[in-house]
C-alpha cells in the first residue's frame, strides 16, 4: 500500500479522537442519541426517485430499520416512496425542514450530483449519519469540505459504492490480493457498455404537475424547464459526469481498493457524443486511461451503442488473471508458456450487494465503527473518475498531484 493511501482507515478511525481534542464530546449534544444494539434506526430520504426508491426499498426490508421521513421536490416520487411507507413517513419539499426533524437518525441522499455536498455537510451538522448515492462529489474540491464535516461531527457516513459490501468482492481480494497471489498488477481494464438507463426519454414535454422546478436545479445555474434534462440529467455534464462519474466510480473504486492505491498521478481521455445527438452533453463514448504512482494503468472504456454489451473489471498481473464482475469472478493463475495451465476457479454470486450496503451502513450507524465505503475512500474514487472528467473536456494528458490534490497541464 502506498504511503499516500496508508492512513486513510486511520484517519476515519481516529475521528472521534480527533474531535475530543478539539473540544467537541461524545454527548447526546453531539449526536441526536446513542443508538443501542437493539434500537431501531429512523431514517429520512432526500431524493426520492428512480435510485433513491430503490434503495430505501432494501431499508425497508431491515427489522431496525423504520423510514421516518421523505423529502422531493417531485409530487410524484413523493407520493410513490409515501406509498411503500404505507402513508407512515412525514413529507418534506424543503430538505432542510427534514434535518431539523428529532425523528430522524440518519439520511438516505439521492439527488443529482451537484447536491451532494450542500446535503451531506448540512445533514452531518445536524447530527445525522449519511448513506449517500455515488459520486460523492461533483467536484473534487467539494470532497475536501465533505470530509472535514465528517471528521468534526463524528458522523458515519456510507458512500453508495455497494461492491465494498460484496462477499464475492471481499473473497476475490482476501484470496488473490491480500495472499499476494496476484503478483505485481501492471494492467486493470474496465468498461461497462450499453447501460439503457442513459439513454432513457421522457414521454412528456412540458413541466409536470407538482414538479418545483428550481428546486431540482438547486446549485445548477437557471435554465428554462427541459423535460430531457429533467428526466436523463445523467446525459449532461452541467449535472454530472455521465457515464464516467454514473458508471466508472463504482469500478475504479474497485480497483483502488484491491491495489491499495487511490490517488492516480497522469488522466487521459477520448470520446464524444457520436451516435445519440439529442442535445446531450456527456459523452456517448469514452475511453479514459488514468496512470498510478506504483507503476500500473487503469483503463475504462464505455459506450452506449447496442453493438457493445457488459460490464466488468480485469486485473492483469505477473500472478494471474482475475475477471470479477457484480455476478462473481474467475481467477486464471499464471502459468509458464509450455506449462499445462490450471483451471480457472470460478465463484457466482447471488445475493444483493444494495442489501449487504445497506446492513453495514445499520451497524455502524449504532456501533459507530467505520462502514465498509468510508468517505476518504468515496472522495478519492470520485477524483479519479474527475480527472477522467477533465481530461475528456480539455482534451489535454492531465497531471495530477496525490499530496495536494491538484492538478496541471502538462505543456
Amino acid at each position: 500500500m502506498s504511503d499516500q493511501n496508508k492512513s486513510r482507515r486511520d484517519f476515519i478511525s481516529n475521528t472521534t479522537r480527533g474531535a475530543v481534542g478539539a473540544g467537541l464530546t461524545l454527548s447526546a449534544a453531539s449526536w441526536n442519541r446513542v443508538l443501542g444494539a437493539n434500537d431501531r434506526v429512523r431514517l429520512g430520504v432526500i431524493g426520492t426517485g428512480n435510485r433513491g426508491g430503490d434503495v430505501m426499498s432494501w431499508f425497508l426490508k431491515e427489522s431496525d430499520a423504520e423510514v421516518t421521513s421523505l423529502c422531493d421536490c417531485y409530487d410524484k416520487n413523493l407520493n410513490a416512496a409515501l406509498e411503500k411507507t404505507e402513508g407512515k413517513a412525514k413529507t418534506y419539499t424543503d430538505y432542510r425542514k427534514l434535518l431539523e426533524s428529532k425523528e430522524v437518525d440518519a439520511v438516505l441522499i439521492a439527488t443529482p450530483d451537484p447536491w451532494h455536498a450542500r446535503m451531506s455537510i448540512d445533514a452531518c451538522n445536524a447530527g445525522k449519519d449519511v448513506y449517500i448515492e455515488k459520486p460523492l462529489t461533483f467536484s473534487i474540491e467539494e470532497g475536501h469540505d465533505i470530509i472535514k464535516a465528517v471528521k468534526t461531527t463524528n458522523r458515519v457516513m456510507q458512500v453508495g459504492l455497494q461492491q465494498r459490501s460484496g462477499e464475492h468482492y471481499m473473497e476475490a481480494k482476501r484470496e488473490y490480493f491480500d495472499s499476494g497471489k496476484m503478483g505485481k498488477v501492471t494492467l486493470v481494464r474496465t468498461w461497462w457498455h450499453g447501460n439503457g438507463y442513459h439513454l432513457r426519454k421522457p414521454n412528456f414535454k412540458d413541466q409536470p404537475a407538482g414538479l418545483d422546478w428550481k428546486a431540482f436545479l438547486g446549485p445548477v445555474k437557471f435554465r428554462p424547464f427541459d423535460a430531457h434534462q429533467f428526466y436523463n440529467w445523467r446525459a449532461y455534464l452541467d449535472f454530472g459526469g455521465g457515464q464516467i462519474t454514473d458508471l466508472f466510480t463504482h469500478w475504479i473504486d474497485v480497483v483502488h481498493w484491491y491495489t491499495g492505491e487511490d490517488l492516480p498521478v497522469i488522466a487521459n481521455a477520448a470520446g464524444g457524443v457520436f451516435a445519440y445527438k439529442d442535445g446531450r452533453t456527456a459523452p456517448d463514448t469514452i475511453s479514459i486511461q488514468l496512470e498510478y504512482p506504483s507503476d500500473w494503468v487503469a483503463t475504462f472504456d464505455a459506450t452506449l451503442v447496442p453493438g457493445a454489451r457488459g460490464a466488468a473489471i480485469e486485473f492483469m498481473g505477473t500472478g494471474g488473471r482475475l475477471l470479477i464482475d457484480r455476478g462473481g469472478y474467475t481467477f486464471q493463475e499464471q502459468t509458464p508458456r509450455r506449462a499445462t495451465p490450471t483451471e480457472p476457479i470460478v465463484k457466482r454470486n447471488s445475493k444483493s450487494l444494495e442489501q449487504q450496503h445497506v446492513r453495514n451502513f445499520l451497524d455502524c450507524v449504532k456501533s459507530r465503527a467505520v462502514p465498509n465505503s468510508d468517505v476518504v475512500s468515496g472522495h478519492r474514487s470520485a477524483v479519479a473518475s474527475h480527472l477522467g472528467k477533465i481530461a475528456y473536456l480539455e482534451k489535454r494528458r492531465i497531471t495530477f498531484k496525490p499530496e495536494s490534490e491538484k492538478t496541471h497541464v502538462l505543456k
